[in-house]
């Protein structure tokens, strides 16, 4: 995403990308071309704009390359996780060695794992290849990685780190493949690093009034969305309405990690809303991706993230998180949201609308071979519609003389009028949003 809170006010950030909206049907989305890059603006490099419904914003035709690191990561038997060999060789990569080798990996064969460092993002692959070496333990592990700061351009490098990480293994110490990797594309953070109003934006993703979707398109694989909506089951909207919240949400699953950072992606992607003007005093939802031991202090400062780690140890940590979800069991400490965690009426005819449509779009696929939509289109857009439908509806009831929300507006949201009460309650709170709710608890009644 770009920008913050003081941008969607009009102001932007010291050397923030600035977007310029124009005004459409809420969710008349740009259609993604195919083999079309990613985009987003580099620092300073003025605007883009859409134009119009159906049309991908003008501006760059791709994200301009911005490796800003390159680094082979090594499990020494005797000392543990080691950074072996990194370009440039004076950059800051303390903590990576663990960030890019999950706890528990050695369990598994390969892997790959997103993660946060700083203002970068970092995507890096793992395998463990046995060996005939009793220095080694029968096992040579090694993890290939790079850092950007932008998201959306690293799931391009995946196979390029998937071939790199099989030839450091086979071929220990030989970087020359690497070092021509990062002198093609390597991007600089910015000449005057280190003070704050010089670094250049992160661009988390997906972020709240922002129509994000040609970035989408082409940082998950095909299906991630589908198989995130088949393992939850019902329990998506739980997860929807935590992530509106803006909840510290924390998914704990063994090694393999790579589907579950998928996991920790498509759970932000459930809170985007279009709508302008929504959402400016939020705390955007961060994809943290893979975190453990090493990222407590930082996670302790943050007031909204969604983030999987491998480490059980997270779960005792309370004041770390809201929500923890263990594999498929989503649960809370927190009394006041523990009524979130109940499906309801509503939540079960959103389900059964999605799953619906999800029919529907499968047959006009094999029926009519029309291929011009997927399910990840579905998916984003039916959440997209949800969010804006109940923030239309509550932004009208704010303006009116009354600003009485009552049962009414809650059914017209898609939403239970008893069972999403409190639900709403902290909606209007985290958001900001002037309005008296009229709906009688059933517990008083």
């Amino acid at each position: 995403a770009v920008g913050g809170p003081r941008e969607a006010m009009g102001e932007p950030a010291d050397e923030a990308p600035l977007l310029f909206w124009a005004e459409g049907p809420a969710v008349s989305l740009p259609q993604p071309e195919p083999e079309r890059g990613g985009w987003s603006l580099a620092p300073g490099g003025g605007g883009a704009a859409w134009g119009g419904p159906g049309e991908l914003p003008r501006g760059p035709e791709a994200e301009a390359d911005q490796i800003v690191a390159v680094f082979v990561v090594t499990f020494d038997p005797r000392s543990g996780n080691m950074v072996e060999w990194c370009l440039p060789q004076d950059i800051d990569l303390e903590g990576v060695e663990f960030k890019s080798m999950a706890s528990g990996s050695h369990k598994v064969q390969s892997d790959f794992i997103y993660f946060r460092k700083g203002l970068c993002f970092g995507l890096a692959c793992f395998e463990n290849m046995p060996v005939e070496s009793e220095l080694e333990r029968g096992a040579r592990m090694k993890s290939v990685g790079i850092l950007s700061p932008s998201y959306t351009l690293l799931y391009r490098y995946m196979h390029f780190l998937e071939n790199q990480v099989r030839h450091q293994l086979e071929m220990p110490g030989h970087y020359s493949h690497l070092e021509a990797f990062y002198d093609d594309k390597k991007g600089v953070l910015s000449a005057g690093k280190g003070t704050a109003s010089s670094q250049p934006p992160i661009h988390w993703l997906p972020s709240i009034h922002r129509y994000m979707y040609p970035e989408m398109k082409i940082t998950h694989p095909a299906g991630c969305m589908s198989q995130f909506i088949k393992f939850f089951g019902e329990q998506i909207l739980i997860l929807w309405k935590f992530a509106l919240l803006r909840k510290r949400i924390l998914i704990f699953s063994p090694p393999p990690v790579g589907v579950v950072c998928y996991r920790v992606y498509c759970c932000c992607c459930l809170a985007n809303v279009s709508l302008p003007g929504i959402g400016g005093t939020v705390p955007e939802s961060k994809p943290f991706f893979y975190v453990n031991v090493a990222d407590i202090e930082m996670l302790e400062t943050e007031v909204s993230y969604v983030a999987c780690t491998t480490e059980k140890i997270f779960e005792e940590k309370r004041d770390l998180y809201d929500v923890y979800v263990d594999n498929q069991n989503v649960k809370t400490h927190h009394e006041h949201l523990q009524p979130l965690l109940k499906i309801n009426s509503a939540d079960k005819e959103k389900y059964r609308r999605l799953n619906d449509q999800r029919q529907m779009l499968m047959y006009s696929q094999e029926v009519e071979e029309d291929c011009s939509s997927c399910e990840e289109d579905l998916f984003i857009l039916f959440f997209m519609e949800q969010n804006n439908r109940i923030f239309q509806t509550l932004m009208e009831v704010s303006a009116s003389q009354d600003k009485t929300l009552t049962a009414d507006h809650a059914r017209g949201m898609g939403l239970d009028p008893q069972g999403d009460r409190s639900f709403l309650m902290d909606l209007l709170e985290v958001y900001g949003i002037d309005v008296m709710l009229v709906i009688d608890n059933p517990c008083c009644t």
